[in-house]
């Protein structure tokens, strides 16, 4: 959960210090600009109080690894949701307005989290998981999604290490093999998600998980 909070703050930081002329550049997300991402982190934030406030007694279902389902094909930017939040972006108007909204419902997120019982068994997407392993999940969202804030903004902030190092974990769980030793963390995140294609010496060394990826994760 400390982590969370980390690469939360970590994520709302960097986005707190864009230009107005940044959010106007191609985020790593297929289809979407930086602002798009921004008004989806916005939704995240608000996905994130619905779940802490939607507690149930059900076994849980899922857990931090299984909670994420690993997709056939990469997002294009042609789905209808990424589509509406393109429109819902660009109906802010004023960039600030945008940072502004993600800065207030990201804040009451990041403190319903810290106040919320790590063993609380909540339900999302009708799935339950225990809120310590929703969380941990999220930890995978952020970063990643950090990653794609600055897919194009080369001075601006990266993810905090732990949250890459964690995410890099949760990535080869959910791929059942460990990429190797030589990839950097955000290498790995990003040839393993399909966010860059690898090098033929990076296929190389990937060997027969290579076969396995991109892991389109949603």
């Amino acid at each position: 959960m400390d982590l969370f909070s980390r690469t939360w703050a970590a994520l709302r930081a960097a986005v707190a210090d864009l230009a107005d002329e940044d959010l106007a550049q191609p985020s790593g997300c297929a289809g979407w600009l930086v602002r798009d991402l921004v008004c989806h982190l916005v939704i995240d934030a608000q996905d994130v109080l619905i779940t802490l406030a939607t507690p149930t007694e059900a076994e849980p279902t899922r857990d931090a690894i299984t909670y994420w389902k690993v997709a056939d094909t990469p997002p294009t930017g042609d789905d209808p949701l990424d589509a509406l939040i393109v429109r819902l972006a660009a109906a802010y108007g004023e960039p600030w307005l945008l940072k502004f909204h993600l800065d207030d419902v990201g804040s009451a997120a990041g403190r319903a989290a810290a106040l919320a019982d790590p063993d609380l068994r909540v339900s999302t997407q009708g799935q339950v998981l225990t809120v310590g392993d929703y969380l941990s999940a999220y930890v995978l969202e952020w970063t990643l999604h950090h990653l794609d804030l600055i897919a194009h903004l080369p001075g601006a902030a990266g993810p905090p290490a732990e949250g890459l190092a964690r995410t890099r974990e949760m990535l080869e769980k959910i791929a059942g093999a460990a990429f190797p030793a030589s990839f950097s963390d955000e290498d790995a995140l990003l040839v393993g998600t399909g966010r860059r294609a690898p090098t033929d010496a990076e296929k190389a060394e990937l060997g027969e998980l290579a076969g396995k990826l991109p892991l389109v994760l949603g």
